[in-house]
C-alpha cells in the first residue's frame, strides 16, 4: 500500500472497530430515549437529529485524536479539509445509517466507518447496535462478523434469491418501481430495509443474495462495499465518475446471480473486478 505500513493499517482497523462499538452504544442510548430527540429536516424524507451529530463528533474526535494526519468525510459534518476527496488517508463516516428507521423505533440501523488510502477502500467496519454484530474487513484480508469469517451466498438462481432494493429521491421513483416489478416477475423476492450499510452486510454474510440502489452516497455504502467484496461478493465500481463526492448507483451480489441480476435490473456492468 502506498506510503503506509501494514502495521499502520492494522492499528486503524482495531481503532475503527473499537470506536464503532463505542459510537453504537452511545447511539443506542439516544435510540432508547428517541422521543426526546430534537429532529431537523435536511430534505425530502431526509432527517437528522442531535444523535447523528453527537455520534459523528465522537467518531471524528476519537479517530482524529489518534491519527492527526488523517482527514474525514462525514454525512453530517462534511469534509474536514479541502482536497481530501482524493481518498488519501480519508475516513468516510455515517454515524447512524438508517436515521429514518432509528427515529421511528425500527431496529435496523448501523454505524458505518470506512478508511481510504490513495483512492482505495482499505478498511470497512459496520456495527449494528441492535443485534450487537460487528462486521469488519481489510482489503485483501477477508471479512468477518464478530471475528468469524463470512462468505456470500452460493445461490445461482434468481428464483431462489432474495435481494435488497433501495430507494432514493435523487432518482425518479419509476426506477424503483421498475426494479421491484422486474424482480417479482423473475420470482426473485425483495426487501426494502431502509439502510444501505446493513443491506450490504446482509449480502456479505449470505442472508440476502443482492442489493441494488439507483443512487447512494459514499458514507452510506463504502464500509459495506469493502466488507461485501472481501466476503467474496461482486459490486460495480462505485467510486467511478467521482462517486466518492457525488455518489453513484450500487449493485452488489453473490457472484452466482451477477449476470442474471444485472440483465434483470439493467444496471451497467462497469467493473468486472
Amino acid at each position: 500500500m502506498p506510503n503506509m505500513k501494514d502495521q499502520d493499517v492494522t492499528i486503524r482497523v482495531l481503532a475503527a472497530e473499537a470506536v464503532a462499538r463505542q459510537a453504537g452504544k452511545v447511539a443506542r442510548r439516544y435510540y432508547d430515549d428517541r422521543i426526546n430527540l430534537a429532529v431537523e429536516s435536511k430534505g425530502v424524507q431526509d432527517l437528522v437529529s442531535i444523535a447523528d451529530r453527537a455520534v459523528e463528533d465522537l467518531i471524528v474526535g476519537t479517530l482524529g485524536g489518534a491519527f492527526p494526519g488523517d482527514t474525514f468525510l462525514g454525512e453530517e459534518g462534511g469534509a474536514t479539509s479541502e482536497g481530501n476527496l482524493t481518498g488519501d488517508r480519508l475516513w468516510v463516516i455515517d454515524p447512524i445509517d438508517g436515521t429514518a428507521n432509528f427515529l421511528r423505533g425500527i431496529p435496523h440501523w448501523a454505524v458505518s466507518i470506512a478508511y481510504m488510502v490513495a483512492g482505495e477502500v482499505e478498511i470497512g467496519v459496520a456495527y449494528d447496535p441492535m443485534t450487537d454484530e460487528l462486521y469488519s474487513a481489510r482489503r485483501g484480508g477477508g471479512a468477518t462478523c464478530d471475528g468469524t469469517p463470512i462468505r456470500v451466498s452460493d445461490c445461482t438462481q434468481l428464483d431462489k434469491a432474495m435481494v435488497g432494493i433501495g430507494f432514493s429521491y435523487r432518482r425518479p421513483p419509476a426506477l424503483h418501481v421498475e426494479a421491484v416489478e422486474k424482480a417479482l416477475s423473475a420470482h426473485c423476492e425483495y426487501r426494502r430495509t431502509g439502510g444501505g450499510t446493513l443491506g450490504m452486510t446482509l449480502v456479505a454474510d449470505g442472508r440476502l443474495e443482492g442489493y441494488w440502489e439507483p443512487h447512494i452516497n459514499a458514507w452510506d455504502v463504502l464500509a459495506g462495499y469493502l466488507i461485501l467484496r472481501e466476503a467474496g461478493g461482486w459490486t460495480n465500481d462505485f467510486l467511478a465518475d467521482d462517486g466518492l463526492a457525488k455518489g453513484n448507483p450500487i449493485v452488489a451480489c453473490a457472484p452466482g446471480i451477477k449476470d442474471a441480476l444485472i440483465d434483470l435490473i439493467g444496471v451497467p456492468d462497469a467493473d468486472q473486478s
